[in-house]
């Protein structure tokens, strides 16, 4: 039965895609917990970006690395699997993404070994235990403003992507692909920001806690966004050297009658 099963090249290519999507999505999840400076990643010195009062520069966080990878592995699937396939794929990443942090916080509540705790010490972690609690224990605010942001992301991402390909039909697969990106990264950008931050840092900050004010919200939410439009611009040529590999290994008779019957889910 199995072999038969992974005999069908479209079952086949819907395994690898969703593999690569959720993967992506779960690391990303992951490593986001870390803030990096772009300017002196690459080198350089930092910006200073003047907005709505805040002297800013480029800070990210390390899940920017791969969420890329997830909004173009959404287009694909889009493309040939119809919105079932992403809303499916999206849903189901949401609930391992869940179950990942509540795993996580089993685990940091597990007594650790005397010599785990100073195992590092010679590294420079003079407590692994509060280390790894710290890496690993994302605030709740943070959890949930993440898993909404990319839930209504995914959604607006496979509405903008249809409509688009209606109007243009199979050509400009750059503008449905690229055009659906920004606009569901735009709402991605300011909802995990206003959730995980904005109001986070006002319902669970305890006394002397940093609270974020409404400028400073607007003013990151803007300058990840750029960064965000920027990168989609970037891998847009990526996009199509997918679309050709998939071409080539569905055959041309089979990948139109996929996106036939894609575009026919709505």
């Amino acid at each position: 039965m199995l072999q038969t099963i992974l005999r069908d090249k479209a079952i086949r290519l819907f395994i690898i895609l969703a593999g690569i999507f959720i993967a992506n999505a779960l690391i990303a999840e992951i490593i986001g917990v870390k803030i990096f400076s772009l300017e002196k990643t690459l080198g350089l010195e930092p910006l200073h970006v003047r907005l709505f009062g805040n002297d800013l520069s480029v800070n990210l966080t390390a899940g920017v690395l791969l969420w890329p990878v997830v909004f173009i592995m959404t287009d694909i699937i889009n493309e040939y699997y119809g919105i079932r396939g992403v809303r499916f794929l999206s849903w189901l990443t949401a609930g391992l993404i869940a179950f990942a942090f509540l795993i996580f916080y089993g685990a940091m509540q597990l007594v650790p070994a005397d010599f785990f705790i100073t195992g590092k010490q010679g590294s420079g972690v003079p407590d692994m235990h509060k280390a790894y609690n710290a890496v690993l224990g994302q605030g709740g605010f943070i959890i949930i403003g993440s898993l909404a942001a990319f839930i209504l992301g995914q959604l607006i991402d496979v509405f903008v992507f249809h409509r688009i390909k209606k109007v243009t039909g199979e050509n400009k697969i750059w503008l449905r692909a690229t055009g659906s990106t920004l606009v569901s990264q735009f709402i991605d950008s300011f909802v995990v920001l206003f959730i995980a931050f904005y109001i986070g840092s006002r319902v669970s900050s305890s006394a002397g806690d940093f609270v974020w004010p409404f400028s400073l919200f607007l003013a990151v939410g803007v300058l990840n966004y750029i960064y965000k439009f920027l990168v989609a611009l970037l891998l847009t040529p990526v996009i199509y050297l997918v679309h050709a590999w998939i071409e080539k290994y569905l055959g041309a008779e089979k990948a139109t009658a996929m996106k036939k019957a894609a575009m026919g889910e709505d």
